[in-house]
C-alpha cells in the first residue's frame, strides 16, 4: 500500500517562454503522483498571455502592461548576470499588474487555482478515510483468538502465574469454543458472545479434572474474554467496544468457612502431626498472608521496626509490595531465626501434602466444617471485622486492591443484618425453646 503524499498545495506563478517572448500564468500542484510513477511531481497547467515586447535596461523583461515586480524578492540569477525577480502579491495572493485586462487574468485565474485547491483538499481527506477503511477492513479478518494469545504477556508482563494461567486457560477455551477455527474480529457481535457465555456455563473444568466449570470460573473466564475485547477495541480491531455492550456472568455466593475464636483456641490446644504446618496455619490466621507468600517468605523479610515486628514481602498473586505489621505472637510463631536467605517454614510445600494432615488435626479438635489453609486468611478477615476493624484496614492488610472484595466479609458479621434479625419479638409465643427476653 503506497503512503499518502503531503498535503498537496496549488500555486498561480508566471513563467516565460524558453523561445519567444511570451508570458504564461502557470497553475502549478506539487507534490502529486504522474501516471506511471511513484514519485511526487509537478502538475503545472499553462494560461498563456499576449505576445509582449522587450523593453532596454531592466534586468527582467517587462510586460508592456507591466506586471509588478517584488524587486526584495530574488528568485534567481540567470547566466548574463541578470537578476529575476518574483511577482508581487495582493492579501489574497493575486498576482498584481496595472493593465486591467491582465488584473482580470490573474483574479481569473486564482479562481481556477482555489477551485483546484480544494479538489486536491476533498481528494485527500478522501484518501485518508479509504486508506484508514482498508486497514480496519484487514484488522477486521484477523483472528481474534490469536490476537488474544499473543496479549497475554503484553498485557500482564509483572503478573503472577494465577493471572498468566487463568489467560492462558480462556485461550484454550476459545479454541475448544471455535472447534480449532479461527475467530475474525468481524464476526464478533453481542449474539456469539452470548453464546460464548452459555459455552462458559458447561465447559469443561480442564487440567484432568472431572465436570463442568463452575459458575464463578466461568464468570472470571468470560470477564478476562471482555478484557480482550476491549485491548483489541484500543488497538483499533474492533470499531465498537462490544465488551461494554455484553453483561459478564454473575457470580455464584459460596458459603466461606472459617473459625470462630473458641475454635481456633480449641485447635491451638490440639497437636497436629506436622507442627510446621500448625506454625504456619495460624501465623496466616494473625496475619492474612496467602499460603503461596507464606511458603516463600525469607528471614530478610522479617523486619524489627521501633514499633514491634513487620513483614516486608511482594505478593506472588498481584506483584504488589507490602508493609505489613504483624504482632509478637505472629513473630513467634516464625521460630529460632535462621540465615537471612532461608525460609521462616521450611518444609511448608504444597496444598496437596497440607490436606490430609489438616484434615486430621481439623477432626482431632471436634472441627468438623470443612477448613482449608487458606481458610485461616478468611477467619482474620471475619475476627477482625467483629472486633470493630474498619473494612479499609483490613482491605489493606489482605493485600486487596478492590474494597468490594474485602465487602464479602462485611456480609459475614454485617451487625445490620444481627440487629434486623432481634428487632422482631412476639410477647406470648412461650415454646419450651423459646428463651424469654429480659
Amino acid at each position: 500500500m503506497r503512503k499518502p503524499l503531503l498535503h498537496t498545495k496549488v500555486t498561480v506563478k508566471l513563467r516565460k517562454s524558453e523561445y519567444r517572448e511570451e508570458w504564461y500564468l502557470v497553475i502549478e500542484s506539487y507534490p502529486v503522483r504522474k501516471p506511471g510513477s511513484d514519485k511526487p511531481g509537478r502538475t503545472p497547467a499553462y494560461y498563456q498571455l499576449k505576445f509582449i515586447g522587450k523593453k532596454q535596461g531592466h534586468n527582467k523583461p517587462e510586460i508592456t502592461t507591466r506586471y509588478v515586480w517584488d524587486y526584495s524578492s530574488v528568485t534567481k540569477i540567470d547566466v548574463n548576470g541578470n537578476f529575476c525577480y518574483k511577482p508581487k502579491r495582493d492579501a489574497n495572493g493575486v498576482i498584481q499588474c496595472t493593465s486591467q485586462l491582465d488584473k482580470e487574468s490573474c483574479i481569473y485565474a486564482d479562481k481556477v487555482r482555489a477551485m483546484r485547491q480544494q479538489e486536491y483538499d476533498t481528494a485527500v481527506i478522501y484518501s485518508d478515510r479509504e486508506e484508514e477503511i482498508i486497514a480496519q477492513n484487514e484488522r477486521s479478518e484477523q483472528d481474534f483468538i490469536e490476537y488474544f494469545k499473543n496479549i497475554i504477556y503484553k498485557c500482564h508482563p509483572n503478573s503472577s502465574n494465577s493471572i498468566i494461567v487463568n489467560w492462558t486457560r480462556v485461550g484454550e477455551l476459545l479454541s475448544i469454543y471455535s472447534k480449532g477455527k479461527p475467530i475474525p474480529f468481524k464476526k464478533i457481535n453481542v449474539s456469539l458472545l452470548e453464546d460464548l457465555k452459555l459455552f462458559m456455563l458447561r465447559a469443561p473444568r480442564g487440567g484432568g479434572k472431572s465436570g463442568t466449570l463452575s459458575q464463578n470460573s466461568a464468570s472470571t473466564y468470560f470477564s478476562i474474554v471482555k478484557a480482550g475485547l476491549h485491548r483489541a477495541f484500543i488497538d483499533e480491531y474492533l470499531t465498537v467496544d462490544i465488551a461494554a455492550k455484553i453483561k459478564g456472568i454473575p457470580d455464584q455466593k459460596v458459603k466461606r468457612e472459617t473459625l470462630t475464636l473458641e475454635e481456633t483456641e480449641r485447635l491451638a490446644m490440639t497437636p497436629c502431626e506436622n507442627e510446621v504446618l500448625k506454625r504456619a496455619f495460624f501465623f496466616a490466621l494473625l496475619t492474612g498472608i496467602r499460603l503461596c507468600d507464606i511458603q516463600d517468605m525469607k528471614w530478610s523479610e522479617i523486619i524489627q521496626t521501633d514499633n514491634g515486628w513487620r513483614v516486608d514481602f511482594t505478593q506472588r498473586k498481584t506483584k504488589v509490595v507490602d508493609y505489613l505489621p504483624i504482632s509478637d505472637q505472629a513473630y513467634a510463631l516464625c521460630g529460632e531465626p535462621k540465615e537471612q536467605e532461608r525460609r521462616v517454614f521450611e518444609g511448608l510445600t504444597g496444598s496437596s501434602w497440607i490436606s490430609r494432615p489438616l484434615k486430621k488435626w481439623m477432626a482431632d479438635a471436634g472441627i468438623t466444617k470443612n477448613i482449608t489453609f487458606h481458610a485461616a486468611r478468611h477467619t482474620f478477615a471475619t475476627l477482625q471485622l467483629e472486633h470493630g476493624t474498619d473494612i479499609y484496614t483490613v482491605k489493606d492488610m489482605l493485600g486487596h486492591t478492590n474494597v468490594r472484595t474485602t465487602q464479602i466479609y462485611g456480609h459475614i458479621v454485617d451487625p445490620s443484618k444481627r440487629k434486623a434479625a432481634e428487632a422482631i419479638y412476639i410477647d406470648g409465643l412461650n415454646y419450651p425453646n423459646i428463651i424469654d427476653k429480659p
